[in-house]
């Protein structure tokens, strides 16, 4: 029997012993588990990795539900003008996941549509083993149009996104049922990409409260975008009569269906992801019960090596329970330094030897990374270049490193990309810049890691959470941010970061300039002058990061509030 042979029939074996126990299903269009598996596209599938991660080291009984996404979201280039290119991600499926004998179907347009499916498995701490299952469309046996449904994350048009939702939601049902999972109590909609499966628990036990009884919806984002909506002659031309009639109210706005809407009707707990998001949530749809649970990221992936060995000698069990990182105020200041210089070593170097920018070890150094699109505002930094080479000439150098994917179809997005490439070109003085292409999670652990201070500029209220600052602070690197999401939570002031703009969290949407003249005031009068001049104090705020924040913006945390408010309550 060969080594491949043997895996697979361990990998049988695990699903065969997952089986007979209560079991959560989380259901994701995304899922960010590793960073060689390029199925995902930012801060959602990089939630559900980390969440059902969390679930692997507590032993909760849970399984992951996603798309194959086989190309990816895309393999970003970007041309000496700024053009964002986008391509193919090619990868070997087979290097990283195994496929089931098993299958299923749905129907689209009335057509038959086979589907195969491939197990990821999440081991946790103590050998525990969370299974994944990705769901693939690329079979002979259906046409080429269905092949393709699978091929690319968040991929074509509206057409091809509800059929993704359909293979998501009715497919991932069906699914569990074809592998013998009997016993599912829940059903975790991480956003509304799967609620169409609500129909087919629907047309399975036809009772309204027994399928609110079974799922649990959280949603991500106050944008528009990404609440998905479809004509109803579309919806009814690909899912047939699985809408039923009697629930058309409800679940539709303005003649479309809405899957937030029929997410929410669907289900028997809701919520937001941070407490300010609940707010934001509970105001966008009057009449339901919106509870919120604040994100956090899993601890073990997001702590750098350099900061992993500081932790193993002076917090033992801190892999197992992240609020042991509260004793993180009796590390010695000078370990601290050193640990996160050679995390920041590793940045400079990699920036240095890829782009030939020149950066130094010891300057100052800024990091801004995450989907480029307007309201998070990623050129709002540099916007006043004059001004910001005036800091840099008075207190000292300074070091931005950029990097983020826009949306194939967010222009404005793009744009803010070429502002940042045109400003690379065109400032100068005391400041060095560099954008790094094709983001995602390995370069997302050298910066969150790397840079001396995180920045985060969202409009308000348009962050519902964000969870990069999270994976800054568990490595010790203050952020500096607008008051919004997470941070509104996690900020105490010049403890651990800093605040932009107001202070006041129900004021309305952020004002640009007001925003900018903060974030430059504290530049010069708090921030680099306690970098450059009182280091001592500035590793004392490093510290209280990894202690105060660290300790409890953790999926373990988090994972533990699902247990509790949404599936055993």
């Amino acid at each position: 029997m060969t080594a491949e042979t043997v895996e697979v029939v361990e990998t049988r074996a695990n699903i065969d012993d997952l089986k007979g126990k209560p079991k959560i299903a989380y259901f994701s269009m995304e899922i960010g588990i590793n960073e060689h598996i390029p199925t995902y596209s930012g801060g959602l599938g990089i939630l559900a990795g980390d969440t059902l991660k969390s679930c692997a080291d507590l032993n909760i009984p849970i399984v992951g539900v996603t798309l194959l996404s086989e190309n990816g979201y895309f393999y970003q280039k970007i041309d000496e003008n700024g053009n964002q290119i986008e391509l193919p991600f090619n990868f070997n499926i087979n290097d990283f996941l195994k496929p089931l004998p098993t299958r299923t179907e749905v129907k689209i347009e009335g057509r038959d549509v086979k589907i195969r499916i491939w197990y990821y498995p999440v081991r946790g701490i103590s050998g525990y083993i969370v299974p994944i299952f990705f769901l693939d469309t690329n079979l002979e046996e259906n046409s080429d149009e269905d092949r393709e449904i699978t091929k690319y994350l968040y991929g074509g048009d509206l057409k091809y996104r509800l059929s993704q939702e359909i293979v998501l939601g009715i497919g991932g049902i069906r699914a569990l049922k074809a592998m013998g999972y009997k016993t599912i109590d829940k059903c975790h909609m991480n956003e509304g990409h799967a609620a169409i499966g609500t129909l087919e628990l629907y047309h399975r036990f036809k009772d309204i409260e027994k399928v609110r009884e079974q799922c649990v919806f959280t949603t991500h984002t106050p944008v528009a975008a990404g609440h998905d909506q479809f004509d109803i002659s579309l919806a009814k031309s690909m899912i047939g009569d699985m809408l039923p009639e009697s629930i058309m109210e409800d679940v539709t706005f303005d003649n479309k269906l809405n899957m937030t809407r029929l997410a929410l009707f669907f289900s028997h707990y809701v919520n937001g992801v941070a407490k300010k998001h609940g707010e934001v949530s509970r105001e966008m749809f009057p009449g339901y019960s919106i509870d919120s649970i604040t994100n956090g990221v899993h601890t073990t992936t997001w702590v750098s090596e350099p900061f992993q060995r500081v932790f193993d000698k002076h917090m033992p069990g801190w892999r197992s329970d992240s609020y042991v990182l509260r004793s993180a105020f009796s590390i010695d200041k000078k370990e601290i330094w050193a640990a996160h210089m050679d995390a920041k070593k590793t940045l400079i170097d990699f920036v240095n030897n890829r782009y030939n920018v020149g950066m130094n070890y010891e300057h100052f150094t800024m990091g801004f990374a995450r989907r480029q699109t307007p309201y998070k505002r990623p050129d709002l930094l540099i916007s006043d270049p004059e001004r910001l080479a005036q800091i840099a000439e008075k207190i000292g150098p300074i070091q931005i490193i950029y990097a983020g994917k826009a949306h194939p179809k967010d222009g404005a997005g793009k744009e803010s990309i070429k502002r940042i490439i045109r400003s690379m070109k065109h400032i100068d003085g005391n400041i060095k810049m560099t954008f790094i292409h094709n983001y995602d999670m390995t370069i997302g652990k050298m910066m969150t890691a790397g840079v001396d201070l995180w920045i985060n500029t969202p409009r308000r209220p348009m962050e519902a959470s964000g969870t990069s600052g999270m994976k800054a602070a568990h490595n010790g690197v203050p952020q500096f941010s607008t008051l919004d999401g997470w941070w509104i939570e996690g900020c105490i002031e010049n403890i651990t970061g800093w605040s932009i703009g107001s202070k006041k969290s129900n004021e309305g949407e952020s004002d640009d300039d007001a925003d900018r003249n903060d974030l430059y005031k504290k530049l010069e009068t708090q921030v680099m002058p306690k970098f450059y001049t009182d280091r001592d104090n500035w590793i004392r705020t490093m510290r209280s990061c990894i202690a105060i924040n660290a300790s409890f913006f953790n999926t373990n945390r988090m994972i533990q509030q699902y247990v509790l408010n949404a599936y055993f309550k």
